[in-house]
């Protein structure tokens, strides 16, 4: 697949722009769930995607077909976000997390025809859960965990995205499963 994203890349690059929508159309799941699992919000996940596309499509001259077109997407994608978090002051989101209760968002709150059978809601919870531990995580940490074990990205690659040692990844990771074990560890 790497091969006809190489193909449209350089079609888009002589000028054919429509050739850009079977790459949105291929990436657009993986850059949003990279976002959506650091910033823990549908509607942010889906605002950094379009503008990590937006980003990758004015600056294609800049990237280099020499490497793999994924690498480079997903790191724009992922400093997008990093730099939403910095940024970011508190929002609240109808999918934000209740204080005060345990996993509850504003969608409980909403009416439902459909009854849950217990182990779904359980799990639902349980990765609710897990997903909040992951965001509370602090950007560094929580860079390299959702691209390794969410994401599912080799070392190599999270160095070549994050533009980092792939020792210093190896630290990160390290560092960022003992934050996640130590909070979890309840659970």
């Amino acid at each position: 697949m790497e091969t006809i994203i190489a193909e449209r890349i350089k079609e888009v690059k002589k000028g054919n722009t429509q050739a850009f929508e079977d790459v949105v159309s291929f990436y657009q799941n993986k850059v949003y769930f990279i976002c959506f699992r650091m910033v823990g919000n549908k509607q942010e996940a889906e605002d950094l995607a379009q503008e990590a596309f937006i980003r990758a499509f004015t600056n294609l001259e800049s990237f280099d077909e020499r490497r793999k077109f994924s690498t480079w997407l997903y790191r724009i994608a992922t400093n997008l976000t990093i730099d939403r978090i910095r940024k970011k002051k508190p929002d609240y989101y109808i999918d934000a997390e209740i204080k005060g209760t345990e996993g509850l968002d504003m969608h409980d709150q909403l009416a439902t025809d459909e009854a849950l059978p217990e182990e779904q809601v359980e799990n639902l919870e349980l990765r609710g859960y897990i997903q909040t531990e992951i965001t509370a995580l602090p950007p560094k940490y929580r860079s390299v965990i959702v691209l390794r074990f969410l994401e599912e990205l080799s070392l190599q690659e999270i160095s070549e995205v994050l533009d980092m040692p792939v020792g210093t990844v190896k630290t990160r990771i390290h560092r960022g499963r003992e934050i996640l074990r130590k909070k979890l560890r309840h659970v």
